[in-house]
């Protein structure tokens, strides 16, 4: 199988060629650049492996939450290379690939998952070990910091994401000492969005290219004059 995945959902940018099984990926702090840096670095990875885009099975992408403009950027990509090269895209939810990052190898039985989404919330979602992979025990949603889902069984959990950064006092009354490690520094990947999208593909979860839709979550993204008071 022949995935190539990328994400811009946040200020980085990556991309990763998976190989049946053998990984291979770029990924640079692009700031506001993603626009200029995925399609050298998709153009690199290809080249390298000495591969075409339609020698490839699927494309796969972080679909969100994130930045809106990241978002975009990656739906936009997306759709113009698997329509282009007449291949099948497979959406992954960035919360779930950075939980099956920081769970891989790990003694951790589940991931509290919370990225940084401005306008004090956060993107958050709660994923435990599963037979079959990983299971959402709280499905990606926008909270309050005060009030960012809890585990709901049992178990060790880890804490990730740049909002425990972003909102380290309210998280941390929030969670007490539910978490047994943070990890504030991860962020999506997209060899871990390349993993998952290849179970995905194997299970009928890939899409046409036109059906390619960014998983956003909030429907505003500025405050009005009356709200910042």
């Amino acid at each position: 199988m022949k995935i190539l995945a990328f994400d811009t959902s946040t200020e980085w940018c990556s991309v990763a060629l998976d190989l049946d099984g053998t990984l291979s990926s770029r990924a640079v702090l692009a700031g506001q650049r993603h626009s200029e840096w995925l399609l050298p670095m998709v153009q690199e990875l290809l080249a390298e492996a000495g591969l075409v885009l339609t020698q490839l099975d699927a494309l796969a992408i972080g679909q969100g939450p994130g930045s809106f403009t990241g978002l975009r950027i990656a739906c936009g990509a997306a759709q113009g290379l698997a329509f282009g090269a007449n291949l099948p895209v497979v959406p992954v939810i960035t919360l779930e690939a950075m939980a099956a990052q920081a769970l891989a190898d790990s003694e951790f039985d589940g991931a509290v998952v919370c990225v940084d989404a401005r306008m004090n919330e956060v993107y958050a979602a709660v994923y435990a070990k599963a037979p079959a992979g990983l299971a959402a025990q709280v499905a990606p949603g926008l909270f309050a910091p005060s009030a960012a889902p809890l585990p709901v069984a049992a178990g060790r959990y880890l804490g990730c994401g740049s909002g425990f950064a972003a909102y380290a006092e309210p998280l941390a009354t929030r969670y007490g000492d539910r978490l047994a490690e943070l990890r504030p520094e991860r962020y999506p990947h997209a060899e871990w969005i390349a993993r998952l999208a290849a179970d995905k593909w194997r299970a009928g979860q890939a899409v046409v290219a036109e059906a390619v839709e960014p998983l956003y979550i909030r429907d505003k993204v500025a405050l009005k004059t009356c709200e910042r008071a």
